[in-house]
């Protein structure tokens, strides 16, 4: 597989937050909203409980030049809100693709936060991909539905191991032409 060197990761603007690269001052709010056994549950990748340096590490990885994901911020503080409501991020993927991968903090749930994140990403397409790929836990319907209003379609189920659940879980997998 060859994937192209991480480039700059523009910001991306909406009414309601900025899609913006992480910083490091965004370790600590990371740290306390993925410490919420709810939000590492329903990921891939997050432990729980969240092992000291965990969100640090995590923003090193999306700071560093040899990348392979680029990793926003949900930032509300232009109308006011939060300056971390979630993370979204696109991990390169060969032919072309990249897949989705998000979460929002449980303060956020049922507002449209992760509907509009993922809308916007996929506006943007800031990789210039010709499609994305996305995958949630089959006991998460609510990121399914997410991801359905932003017109992925269902491609089929998988199962994949969850680091906080320790144990594998079915997904359903979606894709998205561009």
């Amino acid at each position: 597989m060859s994937l192209d060197h991480a480039t700059a990761q523009p910001e991306i603007a909406t009414e309601r937050f900025v899609l913006r690269p992480l910083r490091k001052s965004d370790e600590g709010l990371i740290a306390h909203n993925v410490s919420d056994e709810r939000v590492a549950r329903m990921t891939s990748s997050i432990p729980h409980p969240l092992p000291p340096g965990a969100a640090e590490a995590f923003v090193a990885r999306a700071l560093s030049d040899s990348r392979i994901e680029d990793v926003w911020a949900i930032d509300g503080t232009r109308d006011g809100g939060a300056e971390v409501k979630g993370i979204i991020g696109l991990k390169r993927l060969d032919r072309d693709q990249s897949e989705v991968g998000f979460w929002i903090a449980p303060a956020f749930w049922n507002t449209g936060l992760a509907t509009d994140a993922v809308k916007a990403l996929v506006e943007a397409n800031p990789m210039e991909n010709s499609s994305m790929f996305a995958s949630v836990f089959q006991d998460n319907p609510a990121s399914a539905r997410v991801l359905m209003r932003c017109g992925f379609d269902y491609l089929g189920d998988a199962e994949v191991f969850s680091v906080a659940r320790d144990a594998n879980v079915p997904t359903w997998t979606y894709t998205r032409k561009l």
